[in-house]
């Protein structure tokens, strides 16, 4: 597939990256964003750049509570303005009134891995304040049974593979937005 989608296609909702750390809703939604002509926007990355600090300092200072609290609020302010592609932190999509938020304004995309592949990218990690466990792959396994029945209420969902690279998965990304008539024709 080509690069970019033919200029005739258009979003018709903000998209939402949702998933386990690991996942790729970053580098994937910055690849669907370009393929899409849209902007991309990550709910970490406006937390921090808000409030001026890391998210494990947030978690340190202000407690998981807190941020999640600041996350719904920056989720909310995306998802109503211009469609674009959001990505969001591993735990946003486990909130009821988060996917609430999400199914009113935009569409839900579960980046589905399973915990080696996720392990993988994860590994050594200093930024992941939840894996910062005496057994981080037994941590991270368990997160992700956790929460996998809250992803799995995502409207869409597209598995990652080992062997798929990024654009691999934005392909598959675009591919299932435009099945489930998620992009639209200019005319």
């Amino acid at each position: 597939m080509s690069d970019r989608v033919a200029p005739a296609s258009i979003l018709r909702r903000p998209v939402v990256l949702v998933g386990m750390m690991g996942s790729g809703k970053t580098a994937v939604g910055t690849a669907v964003a370009a393929r899409l002509g849209v902007p991309f926007r990550d709910t970490d990355a406006a937390i921090v750049e808000a409030s001026r600090m890391s998210i494990p300092d947030i978690f340190a200072r202000d407690g998981e509570a807190f941020f999640r609290a600041r996350e719904t609020e920056v989720l909310t302010r995306l998802l109503t303005a211009e469609p674009a592609i959001v990505s969001t932190g591993g735990g946003a999509f486990l909130s009821p009134c988060n996917r609430a938020i999400v199914a009113r304004h935009g569409v839900s995309v579960w980046l589905r891995a399973d915990v080696d592949l996720l392990w993988s990218r994860v590994r050594g990690k200093t930024t992941r304040p939840l894996l910062m466990t005496d057994d981080p792959r037994a941590t991270l396994a368990s997160l992700t049974a956790a929460r996998s029945p809250s992803y799995a209420q995502a409207a869409l969902i597209v598995d990652a593979h080992p062997d798929y690279a990024v654009g691999d998965m934005a392909d598959r990304v675009v591919a299932a937005l435009r099945d489930a008539d998620h992009l639209g024709d200019v005319r």
